[in-house]
């Protein structure tokens, strides 16, 4: 049987160089490192390290057995990490997304379920967002797109569709709808983390300036004060901050009529795990906004 404090001073090793500094790193002492090389080499029956007067360095063996260590370790830590992630999600539903809409919208029907869910702050920017989902490291993810493999699933819930807030004085502001070139050579008030949106309205507006807000904080303080455009949605409907203008605030709410405005959400999930996550879903559904 592999130690792992064996396989992970053999790892230290190879990534620090030396005897001292291996034990350094691992908190013990440089005699414990070395009785403990000298074991590795023993139970392995082979030569690991070539010693010479003030020096030892790892042999060619003794480098492929860093590496398989290295690998062994992350294995070890990856396995433990999972285990962790589902006995938490049978408890409660981690909820991620890629776009923020989605969770503003979860977020007020939280209320109304009876299931525990625990919704992120940080939007998903994982190339392979499935990945998350095979190590339940999230229970659901709303995604823009569908998720589909042998093992994850994926449920339409319905579309976003992007407004702007405008200055009630700006000529734009007295169309029941507006175009993203209709809105040229404006400057915008955005929220930083708004997930594939921030692609679309920079490609999509000629001659933009976006400030963007990492805080929503300032976000609102400045919005308070100035007059800056911004944009919201009919998923945001119901966050204090995206709330529909009030007369005395001076601004209209215009949708946003192009195609690339209109975006579908997809709740992926585990297909083991449908049952679990149903009763989000459906509540999703009921709570969708219809117009």
């Amino acid at each position: 049987m592999l130690d792992n404090y064996l396989l992970e001073e053999l790892a230290a090793f190879a990534r620090t160089g030396t005897l001292a500094k291996t034990a350094s790193q691992l908190n013990v002492t440089q005699p414990t490192v070395t009785r403990g090389m000298q074991k590795l080499e023993t139970d392995w029956g082979v030569r690991l390290f070539d010693r010479q007067p003030n020096r030892i360095t790892l042999t060619p063996t003794g480098q492929l057995a860093a590496q398989e260590a290295a690998k062994l370790l992350q294995a070890q830590h990856e396995a433990i990490a999972k285990v962790q992630n589902y006995d938490r999600n049978q408890r409660v539903l981690n909820v991620g997304a890629i776009i923020p809409g989605p969770l503003m919208l979860l977020a007020h029907v939280l209320p109304t379920l009876a299931t525990h869910v625990k919704i992120s702050q940080t939007l998903i920017t994982a190339d392979e967002p499935t990945t998350l989902l095979t190590d339940n490291t999230y229970s659901l993810i709303l995604s823009s797109q569908p998720l589909t493999t042998a093992t994850v699933a994926s449920s339409y819930l319905g579309e976003e569709r992007l407004s702007i807030n405008l200055n009630r004085f700006m000529y734009q502001a007295n169309q029941s709808s507006i175009t993203f070139a209709e809105l040229k050579d404006l400057s915008f008030l955005v929220l930083s983390d708004i997930g594939p949106w921030r692609a679309i309205i920079q490609q999509a507006i000629p001659n933009a300036k976006f400030l963007y807000q990492d805080q929503r904080e300032a976000f609102e303080e400045i919005s308070k004060y100035a007059d800056f455009p911004s944009f919201s949605s009919n998923l945001s409907r119901d966050d204090p901050l995206f709330t529909q203008p009030a007369p005395e605030d001076g601004r209209v709410r215009i949708p946003i009529s192009d195609a690339r405005a209109h975006m579908p959400v997809y709740a992926a999930y585990l297909r083991a795990n449908k049952a679990t996550v149903k009763p989000v879903i459906d509540q999703l559904l009921a709570d969708w906004p219809v117009s």
